[in-house]
């Protein structure tokens, strides 16, 4: 019988520091010969492009993103250019991406970079992060994708890459955790150039091969150093993993609510809304909801439409 791999000395050993320099290069060197290529990644782009699919693939996958970034980038190709436009009308073009507060956000952001920067992304992080609806993540991802600055830049793909990589469990924790942010900052090239490229190869890395089900671990570059998978790839004993659903939700009902809206060129009757959904306490909870967030605009008469200021 074969004896049974042990972990790299690394695991118990070696500082994050040093396990980090033996990952940065095998990654980079997949991500380059691998990366999709993705409209917001082409020189073309610009931080506007970047910026835009930041805030659309925040729970939305790239299939379901491309069509609509592709079609808001032709209507809005800088800031100013949405600024000019009805925060409804953001609304709308959003279409079904889901969690539409962040058409608003975009919007509210494009309206701040138009009015404080001159209608150019600002460069800096801590510009980017005053910016309204823009947290740390955004701010982050800006700064690495568009400008090649050097920040830590943690989303989902990346904290599993990270969780199973270098801490040995096969999920990270529900919430982005202090200890997380400490070990993206550690692991991080000191180099600009070099600590950009692995926050996108690294993110590129989680989304196509270290996936949260059905793993790849041959096609891996650093699978020979993952301290997860020559652990035997122990199961997860956290907290369990949150999942989504949507049928019946409050969520789906404002979802119809809002697809009525899309839709209509004028104001909507109360009585076109009542008819997306049955049950009358929740249709009108979901509806106070989109106005209380400020998607939705009451008018006099019970007319409503998307809003416009």
């Amino acid at each position: 019988m074969t004896a049974p791999t042990k972990p790299p000395s690394h695991a118990q050993a070696d500082t994050p520091e040093t396990v980090g320099d033996d990952l940065h290069a095998p990654v980079i060197d997949w991500f380059e010969e691998n990366a999709r290529d993705l409209p917001w990644r082409r020189p073309d782009a610009g931080p506007w492009g970047v910026m835009v699919s930041e805030f659309m693939l925040q729970q939305t996958p790239v299939s379901r993103v491309l069509p609509v970034y592709e079609q808001w980038i032709a209507r809005w190709p800088r800031p100013a250019d949405l600024a000019e436009d009805a925060p409804g009308e953001a609304v709308r073009a959003w279409g079904r991406l889901g969690y539409p507060r962040r058409a608003l956000r975009l919007h509210g952001a494009a309206v701040a970079i138009t009015e404080r920067h001159g209608g150019d992304v600002p460069t800096e992080h801590a510009q980017l992060l005053a910016l309204p609806g823009i947290g740390e993540y955004t701010a982050a991802a800006v700064a690495s994708f568009a400008y090649g600055q050097r920040h830590a830049v943690l989303d989902t793909n990346v904290r599993r890459v990270f969780a199973r990589a270098v801490t040995g469990v096969q999920y990270p924790p529900n919430a982005t955790t202090a200890a997380e942010r400490r070990l993206a900052r550690t692991l991080l090239p000191d180099d600009e150039h070099t600590a950009a490229l692995w926050a996108a190869a690294s993110m590129e890395l989680g989304a196509l091969v270290c996936t949260a089900k059905n793993e790849t671990c041959v096609r891996c570059p650093i699978a020979a150093l993952c301290t997860w998978r020559l652990a035997g790839k122990p199961a997860h004993d956290g907290p369990p993993r949150r999942g989504q659903t949507y049928a019946g939700t409050d969520r789906q009902v404002r979802g119809r609510l809002l697809a009525v809206l899309r839709e209509a060129v004028t104001p909507v009757p109360q009585s076109a809304l009542d008819r997306v959904w049955e049950e009358p306490v929740q249709r009108a909870r979901a509806l106070d909801g989109l106005v209380s967030d400020g998607l939705v605009e009451p008018l006099a008469d019970g007319l409503y439409r998307l809003p416009q200021s």
